[in-house]
């Protein structure tokens, strides 16, 4: 049996060679593709049973060793919704297994992937260039935390953001010690102040508002949304009404503050923000210790509602300053009107994030990633997928790599490592053809012994 043992020997090297050449070729055949894992591949020797004085070397087969663990190369691009995973970790896929009422139907079995070349389609779902479906878990809108824990197909509707009513106001200011109202005047004491009649008063009524515009400084002002996104110009004032004073009683720096509630020509109003504004002799604010409402505000009949004066820590002071102007350093609110979606970007985070058209920007998902213990056990699927399989263990979610947007990952093939074994590959392939000619030359002369 040595003669034919050798040639089925060799046969099976033939046989391995070959299978190795074909991963060699889909190797190579790959070098580009998004994300491709190559295949290496493993000689195993086959040894018969036989008593130790008699063993042999045996024969061989090809299996294959899968490299899903060693990353690809990762390339920018400039394509916002290309995504790379740096690190561990496959992005839940599905393929569609149909359609109905022209959009994709899918199953509860999930695929995975790193293959990151995803774009969004006519319908809004983000699909890879291998037609596998993006999967992510929903966000709230308002909080930003996930909606359940069950990932679903990605799809960014085109719904327009609803408006969002102000119902904070930011502000930072510093109000100078002399107010220089138009009433002002330097040599006469207390000119500075608010008109006495007008002291106190919650509304400041059109027979009124022009005194009370003539002995006030102007506050700055601010574009503020109602709850259906409408515009409203809240204008700001400041009046001082009363100097520091020893006493008794000892008196604080005092002021008051007015938004214009109405501001039709002949209607003219202003309202009173909350109570007095006091100073200390080192010009920081000692009432109100917390942050004022503007209780129910609304300006030419359209409402906001109650809105917060948000002054922050040490947000509004008292200076000496010659200009005698306030000094605005921030008046931002919290309100905006209705907006489109504009465009999708991907945050660092892994966060499906839409630019709308009113300056707002939302997180839509979140993009999970899942690892294996068993990686390399994965079932390789048509375009860059892989299946769950007993040897790979389930799916865990939460895997340790990152998202990076605007980049995919590239093959893990090295051209120049496949070509040396390409080398390697086609040698020992001869030789085991000399084997099965050389076997062939001695089944000839064994046979010509008996002729």
């Amino acid at each position: 049996m040595g003669i034919f043992g050798a040639m089925n020997t060799a046969v099976s090297g033939l046989a391995a060679q070959a299978y190795a050449l074909e991963n060699i070729s889909g190797n190579i055949a790959n070098s580009q593709t998004t994300a491709f894992k190559r295949i290496e591949t493993s000689f195993v020797d086959l040894i018969p049973d036989s008593g130790p004085r008699r063993e042999l070397s045996g024969s061989v087969t090809g299996q294959s060793r899968a490299t899903n663990t060693l990353q690809g190369q990762i390339q920018s691009t400039a394509i916002t919704t290309n995504l790379a995973v740096n690190g561990d970790g496959y992005f839940i896929v599905q393929q569609p297994v149909g359609r109905s009422d022209g959009g994709p139907v899918f199953t509860t079995s999930n695929n995975y992937t790193r293959r990151g070349d995803f774009g969004v389609d006519a319908n809004g779902y983000m699909v890879n260039g291998a037609g596998y479906y993006l999967y992510g878990l929903p966000l709230d809108r308002t909080t930003g935390n996930a909606i359940g824990s069950s990932p679903s197909a990605i799809r960014v509707s085109n719904d327009v953001i609803p408006a969002r009513a102000t119902d904070t106001i930011n502000y930072r200011a510093s109000l100078p010690t002399v107010p220089q109202t138009s009433m002002y005047s330097a040599g006469t004491p207390g000119s500075e102040l608010m008109a006495a009649g007008l002291i106190g008063q919650a509304t400041i009524g059109p027979g009124d508002a022009a005194t009370f515009v003539s002995t006030s400084i102007a506050g700055g002002s601010r574009t503020a949304y109602d709850a259906l996104g409408n515009e409203i110009n809240v204008q700001l004032r400041w009046a001082k009404t009363a100097n520091a004073a020893a006493g008794p009683p000892a008196v604080e720096d005092t002021w008051s503050l007015y938004y214009q509630s109405n501001s039709g020509s002949g209607t003219e109003e202003w309202s009173r923000v909350g109570g007095d504004f006091t100073f200390d002799g080192a010009g920081q604010l000692s009432a109100p210790t917390t942050n004022p409402t503007i209780t129910g505000l609304a300006v030419n009949g359209r409402a906001v509602g109650d809105v917060t004066l948000n002054l922050g820590n040490s947000g509004l002071s008292q200076y000496a300053r010659t200009d005698g102007t306030v000094q605005i350093t921030e008046i931002g609110q919290n309100g905006y009107a209705v907006g489109e979606l504009m465009n999708v970007i991907i945050t660092d985070a892994g966060r499906i994030r839409g630019n709308y058209s009113n300056g707002q920007s939302v997180d839509l998902f979140q993009i999970p990633l899942v690892s294996f213990n068993g990686d390399n056990m994965l079932k390789r699927m048509d375009g860059g997928a892989f299946a769950e399989t007993a040897e790979s263990g389930p799916p865990v979610m939460g895997a340790s790599g990152r998202i990076l947007s605007q980049s995919l990952e590239g093959s893990n093939v090295d051209i120049s490592e496949e070509f040396t074994k390409l080398i390697i590959t086609q040698q020992a392939y001869a030789a085991n053809t000399r084997i099965v000619t050389t076997s062939n030359s001695m089944l000839q002369e064994t046979i010509n012994m008996i002729r």
